[in-house]
């Protein structure tokens, strides 16, 4: 079982509206949250996974639990907290790509404290955390805390997914990266992260900075360009993307990351001494059912993730 830790949240599309009346705004809610999204496509890939997450008792809240019961996501790591849900105002670009507003202060995914953190069996094999989670208080440092707990126990998993609407002092973002770097066996990263982080650093030598700890594998993700893999041992290569008509790339790098994670699990290969083991060609095979599971949610609007059955039809 993979645990995901992090936020969940509604995402708020807006929706062009023909009447042209400026009073009236048209919004489509979609449950979200890249962390939430993650362990969904989990699911959807086969995997038994779980959130652990604050969730609010409100009716958005108690709407984020209905979508995670519904999809089979374990709830045994939710905690209820009567705070709102936090939101995300998405207006999406013309290239597809899209500009978030947060309103998430004091909100219910953001109220985990160390007091909050589980006990974990062998059954959990591994664990994932991303996004503004990383960040704000106090759930990043409850999830700092928890990786540097189970850091070498089990396979840890970061994707920076950084978001300056939540938390804009990107000195901040690259503090804590750099912490959670050390203790991470797997990193997905997207070119536009490294561009926020570290705007005058080649990424190639950031990542190699990156692999010099605890990590065996960096993925970057170059959007229409494919991805990059970074190996320890296996050195550096890129896949093409996947030829796709674009509805938008809302959820692609979440379904990218559960990708790798379900590539791993199928294989048996979701453990420290699994990745380090790993041959070119699994590495390769890895990262191109990714790229094509990423292309999948491209093709449709919003963060709908696969399904296992749907990668094998393509």
């Amino acid at each position: 079982m993979y645990l995901v830790c992090g936020e969940a949240l509604f995402d708020f599309f807006s929706e062009n509206d023909a009447s042209g009346v400026a009073s009236k705004v048209n919004f489509k809610a979609i449950a979200g949250g890249s962390p939430f999204n993650v362990a969904v496509g989990l699911r959807r890939l086969g995997v038994d996974a779980a959130l652990f997450a604050g969730l609010s008792t409100d009716y958005l809240g108690r709407r984020l639990l209905q979508v995670l019961q519904d999809e089979g996501v374990r709830t045994d790591y939710l905690l209820d907290f009567a705070a709102p849900t936090t939101l995300a105002m998405v207006a999406v670009g013309a290239n597809g790509s899209p500009q978030y507003s947060f309103r998430g202060e004091g909100c219910a995914d953001r109220q985990l404290q160390p007091k909050h953190l589980p006990e974990l069996g062998r059954e959990v094999r591994g664990l994932h955390i991303g996004s503004f989670s990383l960040v704000v208080q106090p759930i990043a440092d409850t999830l700092l805390a928890l990786v540097r707990r189970e850091s070498g126990k089990r396979l840890i998993s970061l994707d920076p997914n950084v978001r300056l609407n939540p938390e804009p002092n990107i000195e901040l973002w690259r503090s804590r990266i750099a912490t959670l770097v050390e203790h991470a066996d797997l990193i997905k990263v997207s070119d536009e992260d490294l561009g926020l982080l570290y705007p005058e650093q080649d990424p190639a030598q950031v990542i190699a900075g990156w692999l010099q700890h605890r990590c065996q594998l960096v993925f970057l993700t170059r959007g229409g360009e494919g991805a990059t893999v970074f190996s320890r041992a296996h050195g550096s290569w890129s896949v093409p993307a996947c030829t796709v008509k674009i509805a938008d790339t809302v959820g692609a790098g979440d379904t990218f990351q559960a990708a790798l994670i379900a590539w791993l699990t199928e294989q048996q290969l979701d453990s420290v001494e699994g990745l380090r083991e790993l041959s070119r060609e699994q590495i390769e095979a890895m990262v191109r059912f990714a790229v094509k599971a990423a292309a999948l949610t491209c093709s449709k609007t919003g963060p709908d993730l696969p399904y296992r059955q749907q990668l094998d039809l393509h």
